[in-house]
């Protein structure tokens, strides 16, 4: 591995870790093992190191989103994405960030944050719509709201998980989410009026 690759994704784990402000470039050479001239010949900055680990977090988060699209049920695929496994105790890494003070205020550091979240709304909306179209999800939902409410959803599961230091709340919030989904399936609508 190279050593720019290697401060990236040391750099990485250590804003998921601890966050951008608690991270020096001191700890990113210690862990890493680069050399300082090394460092500063790929990074002059610690915020250019912390938006190639950005930029890379959000890289590595959009293929999990892009699992919502293509073939198959489009409530199956929601599913599979709210229930795949996660490291819940350490939280999102991109969500983690907007907790940061020093990314929140730096709109260079916050553009693939906000990036990675229009990102993962436009995938949950596009694949809420086919669920609406295949009449899996009742027609008089707002795929836009709802697909806001998935997304806070799972980053409020991570909060009270990591709060409470156990995966349970994480894990009844998407739970959650998917009986209230499958209740607002038109065939639960007719039933309920029979």
């Amino acid at each position: 591995m190279g050593s720019r690759k290697l401060l990236v994704d040391t750099m990485s784990e250590l804003m998921w870790e601890r966050g951008y402000s608690d991270t020096s470039p001191r700890d990113v050479r210690e862990r890493s093992g680069v050399g300082q001239g090394s460092m500063y010949h790929h990074f002059p900055t610690k915020r250019d190191l912390a938006l190639a680990a950005l930029e890379r977090n959000v890289d590595d988060l959009v293929p999990a989103g892009s699992e919502l699209d293509g073939p198959g049920d489009p409530m199956a695929r929601i599913e599979a994405y709210l229930m795949r496994p996660r490291d819940v105790l350490k939280g999102c890494k991109v969500g983690r960030m907007t907790q940061d003070p020093q990314v929140r205020e730096d709109p260079v550091l916050l553009a693939p944050v906000s990036r990675a979240f229009a990102q993962a709304h436009a995938n949950l909306v596009g694949v809420l719509r086919e669920a609406i179209a295949a009449r899996e999800l009742r027609d008089d939902l707002n795929p836009e709201q709802l697909a806001h409410t998935l997304m806070a959803v799972l980053q409020g599961g991570y909060v009270l998980a990591i709060a409470q230091q156990d995966p349970g709340p994480f894990d009844d919030a998407r739970a959650g989410a998917i009986d209230l989904l499958r209740a607002a399936s038109p065939s639960v609508l007719n039933q309920e009026r029979n």
